[in-house]
């Protein structure tokens, strides 16, 4: 699979490359994260948030709504799912990583969706990405096979935690698997409680 860089003019209908943010103490923290063999995600640590940096993330990355300073660290090589929010991400690569993406726009009107369509962009280390609503995303890639990843993942406060509240089953209520969050997997990612929908490869690196 061609790997573009998230510099590359062909990122950017799927997100941007922020600057101006001093993530030096922000990259310095996230070296005490744990990085295990699988994947782990915490929406929101009270020690990132607490950086001098949240501020700064809060009011010009989300115009000063409520924001989470979490992170997503590990190995990982597959696609496995694409999810999508109702709001922009933003990414902090503190290691090189791969992030595997696609369009809303290209889910079938019965939320089915080719990996065929998938793109593969790496984020070097100690880059800020804006992660647009639209664009479909998982869990980041190993950069080289051998090496974990670490990421930084910044979304307004509540996103991803459990829902506490029950849909009506229309649109892509069925998607729904957190707040703020749809999903659609793969079924050899076997995603317990995941709407099934990727069809083709499950892309692996």
């Amino acid at each position: 699979m061609k790997i573009q860089n998230v510099n590359d003019p062909a990122f950017s209908k799927y997100g941007k490359v922020l600057t101006g943010y001093n993530c030096t103490q922000l990259l310095k923290e996230m070296e005490h994260t744990p990085l295990p063999d699988d994947v782990i995600y915490v929406p929101g640590d009270e020690r990132l948030e607490a950086l001098d940096v949240a501020l700064d993330l809060q009011n010009r990355g989300y115009g000063g709504l409520p924001i989470q300073i979490g992170y997503c660290n590990g190995n990982n090589l597959a696609l496995n799912a694409l999810e999508y929010h109702r709001s922009s991400e933003i990414n902090v690569a503190v290691t090189d990583l791969i992030l595997l993406i696609g369009a809303q726009q290209d889910i079938t009107p019965d939320y089915q969706y080719d990996t065929a369509k998938v793109e593969a962009f790496l984020v070097p280390a100690g880059t800020v990405v804006e992660v647009y609503a639209t664009t479909l995303h998982y869990a980041p890639c190993n950069a080289a096979p051998d090496q974990g990843f670490r990421c930084v993942v910044v979304l307004p406060k509540g996103t991803n935690t459990d829902l506490d509240f029950s849909l009506k089953g229309e649109d892509d209520d069925k998607l729904a698997t957190a707040k703020n969050k749809w999903l659609i997997a793969h079924e050899e990612a076997q995603i317990s409680g995941a709407f099934v929908g990727l069809v083709g490869e499950n892309i692996t690196l």
